[in-house]
């Protein structure tokens, strides 16, 4: 990045992100010999694509920058999602780049925003991938943005104590902000974002929140009126868990020090402007539903230690609640049922292959590929907390090659085909199914639901079956078998594929394969390693 490049003027003509004064960017590895920059003069527009689907790049071109926006509040939207690793500021363009450490991080910030218009002085700005890989920019042009970067950078790096060293909090902490970042490990039960404003507001008026998935993790951001009481609140409940022995909390200071909330609804709420609509196709809480959750459960005296916050039955409530049997107050009443599944593989995707999948977070009860869409698909799933447990586990995930992106859908249910029409197997009714995994309330299924990972848990394994026998048969839906493991009765495995992709490939095809023996393989993801 240090030291001037010599420039090369080059027309290039692919697309509206490429009229960059001063730049030089590598683009695809395959022309990463050839030095790009547009010179100052070139002053030539090109019409862009004005969509947010192109190939996916950690590069993110963003126009309709108000004029006089600053490069801190540009790397400010890339912040929640990874760190931001360069920006170029087209000033007279009101556009700008922004390059994020991982592809990961910029698919995850793109889908976000796809989902709520991110906005920047009360204006509409519009992200989308740049067809570039790598930003390089000339620093001796673009001196201002790299200072801005280095700030930012030395906060974030102050922020986030090095693994394996303790770090005073004192020594490192710049000036804390009032928004406080949320990750929450081993999430066996949704939390929601009213259980997060309950927890929170015992250390002050909690004004915003916004919850997300990145990761594969679910996060929110938090915003007091006050740093003290965001400071009290990460102190008091940083590491302790919500429900007994899960929903661990991980707390830091964000980066931000102000939330644009645009909807209220179940992913997002702004308490000071209760006028805000709900967003498309996502119902507003119900607000007796919400005063009644807030005093069924109202828990928390500022716990000790490490009791969890003890919220009364709450797991009991939760397990039920995710079997269906009944709705968690104020949760799933707030929560719309139906997914809505796009950039799905056309060629291969099936209903089946749909239940398999999303049945890993909860009962799948029916499923349609739309008609005149085949690459999206409705799945009704049992209640509001499975439906969103199976977006923050699978959006972004990769399915037959895709990366799929899921949402909730506006639809209340998944209507099946009139009698006597053929919809070419479309649609699928899955509500008797015998492979629901949650069917039974206290299920230990409820404890063992994970992100999708590498590592599969294999269960139900016939005496007679042996490890080549699986490693073979895993071997077979194309990918590589990595690690393997008994556990000692036989019945049960741990196997480990190349990637998560490859893993969600066998889940779908093994889950349920009969091994003789009347035994039945039962495929989930594990949280363990080999």
């Amino acid at each position: 990045m240090d030291g001037i490049v010599t420039e090369v003027a080059v027309g290039v003509k692919r697309g509206s992100d490429e009229l960059l004064s001063g730049s030089v960017l590598s683009p695809n590895s395959n022309m990463s010999g050839m030095v790009v920059t547009a010179n100052g003069n070139d002053s030539k527009k090109f019409k862009g694509e004005d969509k947010m689907d192109g190939a996916p790049s950690r590069v993110l071109h963003i126009r309709k920058l108000p004029g006089e926006v600053t490069e801190t509040e540009v790397i400010a939207l890339g912040l929640p999602f990874g760190k931001v690793t360069n920006i170029l500021m087209l000033k007279g363009k009101n556009q700008a780049f922004l390059e994020l450490a991982t592809e990961e991080a910029a698919i995850t910030m793109v889908n976000y925003y796809s989902a709520v218009t991110p906005h920047l002085r009360n204006q509409p700005i519009y992200i989308q991938y740049s067809n570039h890989k790598e930003l390089k920019t000339d620093n001796t042009l673009n001196q201002r943005a790299q200072a801005v970067l280095q700030a930012v950078t030395a906060v974030q790096t102050a922020n986030t104590p090095l693994s394996g060293t303790a770090v005073s909090e004192s020594a490192v902490t710049p000036a804390q902000s009032p928004v406080l970042r949320i990750i929450i490990d081993n999430m066996y039960y949704p939390v929601t974002l009213d259980v997060l404003h309950q927890i929170f507001s015992k250390f002050g008026a909690v004004l915003k929140i916004i919850t997300f998935t990145k990761n594969n993790q679910f996060q929110a951001l938090l915003q007091y009126g006050d740093p003290v009481n965001a400071q009290q609140a990460k102190l008091a409940l940083d590491g302790q868990n919500i429900y007994n022995a899960c929903c661990t909390l991980r707390i830091d200071f964000s980066k931000l020090v102000n939330l644009n909330v645009k909807y209220n609804n179940d992913k997002s709420r702004d308490y000071t402007r209760p006028d805000l609509p709900s967003g498309d196709g996502q119902p507003a809480l119900d607000p007796a539903i919400a005063a009644a959750f807030a005093k069924e459960t109202s828990l928390l005296a500022v716990p000790g230690a490490l009791s969890p916050l003890a919220i009364p039955n709450a797991a009991a409530a939760a397990a039920a609640a995710a079997a269906g049997r009944v709705g968690m107050p104020g949760v799933s009443a707030g929560g719309n049922t139906v997914l809505l599944v796009s950039n799905l593989n056309e060629e291969m995707v099936t209903p089946q292959s749909l239940f398999t999948l999303f049945g890993v977070y909860g009962d799948v009860q029916r499923v349609k590929i739309l008609y005149n869409k085949k690459d999206s698909a409705l799945i009704q799933m049992a209640d509001g907390n499975q439906s969103q447990l199976a977006m923050n586990h699978l959006n972004g995930q990769k399915m037959y090659g895709k990366i799929i992106r899921v949402t909730l859908s506006k639809h209340q249910t998944v209507q099946l085909p009139r009698e006597g029409l053929d919809d070419q197997g479309l649609t699928k009714d899955f509500g008797n199914s015998p492979l629901h995994r949650f069917k039974k309330p206290g299920s230990k299924n409820f404890q063992n639901i994970f992100p999708p990972s590498a590592t599969l848990h294999l269960s139900n394994i016939p005496p007679s079956v042996a490890e080549e026998d699986l490693r073979t048969l895993f071997a077979n839906t194309g990918g590589t078998v990595k690690a393997f493991k008994f556990f000692q009765d036989h019945k049960m495995a741990l196997l480990q594929m190349a990637t998560v992709e490859e893993a969600i490939q066998a889940l779908i095809d093994l889950h349920n394969y009969n091994l003789g023996e009347n035994h039945h393989l039962r495929v989930s993801f594990s949280k363990s390693t080999i």
